[in-house]
């Protein structure tokens, strides 16, 4: 089963439309299997005390002006599923509370997200679980405990899911990256399991993708010297597309792992060992 590419453009369209398809263009040129969003309902996930606190933006002076500045709403997500429709690439979004979930129950996407930060969100997820749809489960800034809590609910209500290593730090450092954890959740909790990179570059999401993988989400950017939080532990067009090639060669390059000898080989090994008076069985 080949490794579903995600490219999670989350908030980096920073509220503009042009730049939001230009980014959903650039995944399909590259290859990605889906692109994702995040939602929010910033008077649920925030307290009003923040939302009045100072934030300088390029649409206002407060954190609410940033916050709202950056969030689609119903007609901008009804042009994301048309347009997604015509590129024929799939999108889903990871909603950080219920009032998003219920909101983006109105598409009929095939796949669900729970950031890593929602994933102590009990409520949320059962929302999620009852859907049954496929989901992806980030476990950045967690415990044993909290995973097997949400495996738990989705378990009982019999939705499909996978794990993914996250580490939830942007950009995430290399020595930081653990990536044996994938093994480790896979092997404790008996399930696929993926990897959603924050770091610099693409070397890290090549290991991981050597690592039997299932799924590799990265953030993208037309550029990552613009505004916005995630843009630095995001990868640029060029970026993406050597991923996705990368991902692609090391797929067909890990084999089977059965020794044999290749047909291609037999007549190089008749050459070199011709002094022995060696001959194939093969």
């Amino acid at each position: 089963m080949s490794i579903f590419i995600i490219g999670e453009i989350g908030i980096n369209h920073n509220g503009d439309m042009s730049i939001c398809k230009d980014l959903i263009d650039v995944a399909v040129n590259a290859g990605c299997n889906a692109v994702k969003f995040q939602k929010r309902d910033i008077d649920q996930v925030y307290t009003q005390e923040f939302l009045d606190s100072p934030r300088e933006s390029p649409w206002g002076n407060t954190q609410r002006a940033q916050k709202e500045g950056i969030e689609f709403g119903t007609e901008q997500y009804h042009e994301i599923d048309e347009y997604c429709c015509k590129r024929d690439v799939d999108w889903f979004a990871s909603a950080w509370d219920t009032n998003s979930q219920q909101f983006l129950r109105q598409f009929n996407l095939k796949y669900n997200k729970i950031a890593s930060a929602m994933i102590v969100h009990e409520e949320l997820l059962k929302m999620v679980a009852e859907e049954k749809r496929h989901t992806f489960i980030s476990t950045g800034m967690t415990t044993y405990d909290d995973i097997q809590k949400a495996i738990d609910i989705f378990e009982e209500t019999g939705c499909s899911y996978e794990l993914m290593h996250t580490i939830s730090t942007y950009p995430m450092r290399d020595e930081d990256a653990n990536l044996n954890m994938i093994h480790s959740l896979r092997e404790k909790f008996n399930c696929d399991v993926g990897y959603s990179g924050h770091e610099v570059g693409l070397a890290v999401s090549y290991a991981a993708a050597a690592l039997e993988i299932t799924s590799l989400e990265r953030h993208i950017t037309l550029d990552r010297a613009m505004y916005g939080s995630d843009q630095s532990a995001s990868i640029e067009p060029n970026g993406l597309r050597q991923l996705v090639g990368a991902v692609r060669k090391i797929e067909k390059a890990k084999g089977d792992g059965k020794k044999r000898i290749l047909d291609k080989e037999v007549p190089i090994a008749r050459k070199l060992r011709e002094h022995l008076g060696w001959e194939s069985n093969y």
